[in-house]
């Protein structure tokens, strides 16, 4: 890294000029939201490990565990509990009211910490990374579908119609061949 930012400039911009007591409030914020999120994570692998396994877990109690003794002591670990307390089913922590309402809160600062990151140059990979992940998992629709269709065209790979779900498809892109192996698929 020494030798890199000797030789690759950054951006030419690379102090923050705004207002200084808003920004420390707004990163006070994105750590928040980015918190959050990584425990939504957390849960969401340790729910889908109990499937694969058959385990029967109880997050709550999980929540509270942490709580007890572990370096992760977060305040919220008690409104993980109540939101598994709600519903056992719960299949993310985003999900429940308590920690919607949070994100929301949270969600104008979160963004404008990572924009000014970015536009400085300063990697907060934790803040983008747990926004990016959130903007994904509200999103209906993503570039995935693109993906999906580039896969395709490349590979003849199939996709799956939105309309109709559950029913995979190829499209003959160029007009040449068409055969859904990607064996004889000649772009």
């Amino acid at each position: 890294r020494i030798e890199a930012s000797k030789q690759i400039p950054g951006p030419s911009k690379t102090k923050y000029e705004g207002d200084k007591k808003q920004f420390v409030n707004d990163i006070k914020y994105a750590l928040y939201a980015s918190k959050i999120v990584s425990y939504a994570q957390g849960f969401m692998l340790m729910r889908e490990a109990a499937k694969d396994l058959g385990w029967k877990l109880n997050f709550g109690g999980i929540a509270l565990m942490w709580r007890g003794g572990c370096i992760i002591r977060s305040v919220f670990l008690g409104n993980i509990k109540q939101a598994f307390d709600k519903n056992q089913n719960l299949s993310n922590l985003l999900l429940d009211d308590f920690f919607k309402k949070e994100v929301q809160k949270c969600q104008d600062s979160w963004r404008r910490v990572v924009a000014s990151a970015v536009t400085l140059g300063i990697p907060t990979p934790a803040f983008s990374t747990a926004l990016a992940f959130f903007d994904g998992y509200r999103s209906a629709r993503l570039p995935a579908n693109l993906i999906q269709a580039q896969r395709d065209y490349f590979g003849a790979h199939t996709y799956e119609l939105l309309d109709k779900p559950g029913n995979f498809i190829h499209t003959n892109w160029t007009g040449h061949g068409g055969n859904v192996s990607s064996t004889t698929y000649q772009a």
